[in-house]
């Protein structure tokens, strides 16, 4: 079979060890932004409304309706600067570059003034500990531009790799999405069953914001920029008996008892033969493992993501 993953197809190396101060000094900021899509968006389930997706630049926010219009905001991390429009044609950014959580959130704040856009954000951030005000977080000043274009471009092959996967679930599935507040990449599966309470417990986040997040049973797999190089993870909600001593997929893949979910580290990928097969080994078995334990209805759920390749290369098979 021939490899998955295209000709030139780069998976960057990027130490976390080498980047962690600037890793979280842009998760901050991307909770600065991400809250503004909160506060704009109506609550769509598990909080789809507020996530980010990969573009073409960095990490984008997509419309978020104000005042009778359309806002949206970009992270690029070629030029290294929030970029935000408006459909009234106007257009304003904020420099990425070493400055406090403090100083990016004011100047974000002038330039919104400066667009007549007014939102009225929690003006902290969740999921963290502690949990510092952003006017107030001059602890997290850190930017190095290369690294954070060396994590996009990680994503950027991550992402496309989730996105064939989510296309064989023809099931209730997540986007293929980044979460500011944990700042990972994920895609989620549903069998379409409700599942029990979820019991919370994430720092400075409300019980009741997990509940919605894990309202229905779930497969979900993600990256996570932390580990050597960044991790992918798996785990299923509620978890089923048996699931942990599971296969995980491709050698190097194992279960993490502390985490309570399946991890790959990314420098497996990177450094396998076909990238792109590997993480799709991963994310296939340990998807497998909770649909099987949970008695999922598979012969529903999942679809050939190959089949209009199929049909196109049939059809020109018949004209012939």
């Amino acid at each position: 079979m021939p490899p998955l993953t295209p000709a030139g197809a780069v998976w960057p190396s990027l130490r976390v060890d080498s980047w962690s101060d600037t890793r979280d000094t842009v998760h901050m900021w991307s909770q600065v932004v991400g809250k503004l899509k909160m506060a704009g968006t109506p609550l769509v389930n598990h909080w789809w409304n507020v996530s980010f997706a990969i573009s073409a630049r960095g990490l984008a926010t997509g419309a978020i309706p104000v005042h009778g219009g359309i806002l949206d905001a970009e992270f690029d991390f070629v030029d290294h600067e929030l970029v935000l429009r408006t459909s009234g044609g106007r257009r304003a950014t904020v420099a990425l570059r070493p400055r406090s959580v403090a100083d990016f959130y004011a100047e974000l704040n002038s330039v919104l003034d400066s667009l007549d856009i007014v939102v009225d954000i929690e003006a902290s951030p969740n999921e963290v500990d502690p949990a510092i005000p952003f006017a107030e977080d001059t602890t997290h000043h850190s930017y190095d531009a290369d690294a954070v274009h060396r994590f996009w471009l990680q994503l950027v092959q991550i992402d496309r790799v989730f996105q064939l996967w989510r296309a064989g679930f023809a099931g209730k599935s997540s986007p293929v999405h980044f979460f500011w507040g944990s700042f990972d990449l994920a895609c989620t599966r549903f069998s379409g069953r409700p599942a029990p309470v979820h019991p919370g417990g994430a720092p400075n986040c409300a019980d009741w914001v997990m509940e919605e997040g894990y309202s229905r049973e779930c497969a979900s797999a993600g990256f996570w920029p932390g580990g050597a190089e960044g991790m992918f993870y798996a785990y299923a909600y509620p978890t089923p008996d048996g699931y942990s001593a599971r296969p995980a997929g491709p050698e190097g893949a194992y279960w993490d008892s502390a985490l309570g979910e399946f991890v790959l580290p990314y420098e497996t990928v990177r450094n396998a033969e076909d990238p792109d097969s590997t993480l799709l080994h991963f994310l296939d078995t340990t998807y497998a493992a909770a649909a099987d334990l949970a008695q999922w209805d598979r012969r529903l759920l999942e679809v050939d993501p190959h089949r209009l390749d199929r049909r196109l290369r049939l059809d020109n098979t018949t004209e012939l």
